[in-house]
Formats: C-alpha cells, structure tokens, sequence
C-alpha cells in the first residue's frame, strides 16, 4: 500500500517542536535540514511540499532528530558546512568551518589582487599552517586562480579531508596537503602565509557552547594557559617560510591582538592592519617581514 503524502509544512512543525530552543538556532530551518538528510535530498524541504514519508525514513528521522537534541551542530550531521560559498566535508578531526574566518579569506584575496604589494604575483605560492578541512586555502585559491599552495595539519585524518575537499572542488592540481607539525621538513618560502591555529584558552573551554565543545577536535582549540601557545611557536615558523616582503594573515580570538602582535614583533614580524569580522571584532591580523 502506497504511503499518503503528508503536508510538509506540518511535518517540519512537528520536528521544530521537537528540538530544543536555546535562543541561537532557528529550529524551523534545522527541522527543513533533518527532514531532507531523513529523504536523502541535497537540498532542504520546503513548507508548501508534500512528501512521501516510508516507515524507514521515519525511524531514519527519529534518529537525526535525536541527535540534534543531544546538541550535535546540523553540519557534522550531516557532514559537510557551507563555507565561503563552496561546501567543504569535515570529519571529528577538523575544526568546523564558520563565518567569522572568511574574514581572512577576503583579507588574502585583497592582498593577492593588490598590484602596489611588493611580492610576486604572478603565481603567488600559500602555506596554511594547520589546516584542518583546508578550507581557508581551498577557499583563497578557487577565487585566485593563479595561485597554489600547500596547507600542512598535525593529523593524517584533517590532512586526508583536506584532500578530499580539494578533489571535489578541482583543486586538486593546486593544492598538496602534508601530515607535519607545523613546517618541519618543509622546505621553502612563500608569498603568503595563514593559520587558524587553537587560540582558545584552556580555561575558557568548558565556557564554550556544546556544539564547539563536544564536536570540534580539542586539538584545534585548546591554545594552553593564556591562550597564547600556538602563536608562540607559529611566529618563527612564519618568520622563517615568508618570502621578504611577503604577508601573514592569522586569525585571532577576541581581545588577542596586542599580545600576539608583540609575540610576532620579537621574530621581526610588522603588524600592517588588521581585519574585523561582521561582528565588528578584530579577527584577522596582518603581518610583513621588517
């Protein structure tokens, strides 16, 4: 016996109704998310449809909404974020990608297409220094198509995500991927150089909400004492892998600027500017050699 279509917009009501309300999630869209993973469709379900429902996807159903009840983020349900407008897989060992990074994404474009910047151009060469899903390079590079790079992570498993990432998204021909800690056995320079290292300090990270906290990778956030660990040991490694005259751009956590700028000032690293998110919080800062 066939199944009797059932009005979508009553069946989202019923999922919305069903998660939980913490003020910062609209449950409607999450429901239109859970719903279109239960029916194995790419893109959400909208209200005015009807859908054909079998008892598997019910149960199938049942099951993501369980999940996202118990706080795990609609991305690592279902696998991939939305990221600078290309989507980018992620597994336990990447960080989860979210808006406030693309700030340094627009920050390395504005350098690349700066034609008064000092560095080579031509085919500029990027290093991302713990680059998890590698969606900051992978992002820089599908909109500067001359450029090519090599984006290193401390865990075979980011690393094997990122490229995976950079098949999917053709850049694979552009972009290596390495398992290292930080640039040992690297050889090289290059124009421009960027990291989103774990800067959260260890304290803070019981503060954090429950989608960070139990999901993303405890290696890519926890930034020790003050916070400050990563930079401590990033800003030689920049120092040493920019060309002269190249640029750095690192994303930093909130209120973090002056100290990692005086941290990359005693490896002759310049702060040239800074970079704030949509929030109107400095998340990006920018260095060059002296």
């Amino acid at each position: 016996m066939a199944n009797k279509p059932q009005s979508a917009a009553l069946v989202l009501a019923d999922i919305a109704a069903r998660l939980p309300d913490n003020g910062l999630d609209d449950r409607r869209r999450d429901a239109r998310h859970l719903l279109a993973l239960a029916l194995d469709r790419t893109a959400p379900v909208l209200p005015h449809e009807d859908v054909d429902i079998t008892s598997g996807q019910w149960y199938r159903l049942d099951q993501l909404i369980e999940r996202r009840i118990k706080g795990e983020p609609i991305s690592r349900i279902r696998g991939y974020r939305e990221f600078y407008s290309l989507d980018f897989h992620i597994n336990p060992a990447t960080l989860d990608p979210r808006a406030d990074s693309e700030t340094l994404v627009e920050a390395a474009l504005r350098v690349l297409g700066d034609a008064d910047c000092p560095a080579p151009r031509v085919a500029p060469r990027v290093l991302d220094l713990g680059t998890g899903s590698g969606c900051l390079l992978l992002a820089i590079l599908a909109n500067a198509p001359t450029a090519s790079g090599i984006g290193v992570d401390i865990q075979e498993a980011a690393a094997e995500m990122a490229r995976q990432n950079a098949e999917r998204l053709g850049l694979a021909s552009r972009a290596d991927f390495h398992v290292r800690s930080w640039d040992d056995g690297l050889d090289g320079q290059f124009d421009l150089v960027i990291s989103n290292p774990p800067y959260i300090p260890r304290p803070d990270l019981e503060c954090l909400m429950d989608e960070v906290r139990l999901y993303d990778p405890i290696l890519a956030l926890d930034g020790g004492d003050d916070g400050l660990d990563a930079w401590r040991a990033l800003a030689p490694v920049i120092a040493r892998r920019l060309y002269p005259h190249g640029t750095a751009l690192v994303e930093v956590g909130q209120g973090q600027g002056d100290e990692v700028a005086e941290i990359f000032d005693h490896h002759g690293l310049r702060l040239t500017d800074q970079w704030p998110d949509l929030a109107g919080v400095t998340r990006c800062l920018q260095f060059s050699g002296k």
